[in-house]
């Protein structure tokens, strides 16, 4: 990745800016490759400019934009997360296709849908193949690689919301938690999220009504 004295170092596009994008970029950084994050985030695109110090290329997208990123890059990892919904697809086949063969997409959004149009889910035990001369890995649960790492980082973040749960009930622990609020998908036998409604073309109750 990060190449030897006389030829160039790996270049990676990270699409999204979140945790997800910020570690990917820790990463790419730390293997001493060139790396940029697009974000429509400003703010998001200020922290990362401080965390990183000027090491990284940081940019506000737009489809033009994407495609040339994405055309110039040797590594693509997708890590847009649109909360409760599906990934949107940024990145098109003829995108893909542009890139140099050999070249690598790593699809994190892939258990929300993915955001490349040419992914689809793959598994641990056969987690790549190749669409238009591109490697694509697109395994869903990437953290089930190391599942006890996995679990014990999950549960050591959940307990604590379980806890409260278990004390103050659903409906308390979401009235006096915008947290747990903002994380509820189902009440009562209704379905309260919004955007899972709308991704697959459901009827949601809001969740207001329920929790008077």
């Amino acid at each position: 990745m990060g190449g030897v004295p006389g030829t160039p170092a790996a270049r990676v596009t990270i699409i999204g800016g979140g945790v997800v994008g910020t570690e990917a970029a820790k990463i790419g950084l730390g293997m001493r490759a060139i790396v940029s994050v697009l974000d429509t985030n400003p703010r998001r695109l200020a922290y990362l400019s401080d965390i990183f110090e000027g090491r990284a290329d940081l940019v506000i997208p737009n489809r033009a934009r994407t495609a040339a990123y994405v055309k110039g890059a040797d590594v693509v990892v997708g890590a847009v997360l649109v909360h409760g919904a599906k990934a949107p697809k940024l990145v098109s086949r003829e995108m893909v296709a542009s890139m140099k063969p050999g070249s690598v997409v790593v699809d994190v959004a892939i258990d929300q849908g993915g955001c490349f149009e040419t992914s689809r889910p793959t598994t641990h035990s056969d987690p790549t193949y190749v669409e238009e001369g591109v490697v694509h890995y697109c395994v869903a649960n990437i953290p089930g690689a190391v599942a006890r790492t996995s679990t014990l980082a999950l549960t050591s973040v959940t307990l604590p919301y379980l806890v409260r749960i278990a004390d103050e009930g659903v409906k308390g622990a979401a009235a006096s938690d915008p947290a747990l609020f903002k994380g509820l998908s189902t009440l009562r036998g209704s379905l309260v999220s919004e955007p899972v409604a709308e991704a697959h073309g459901l009827p949601h109750e809001p969740v207001e009504r329920l929790l008077d």
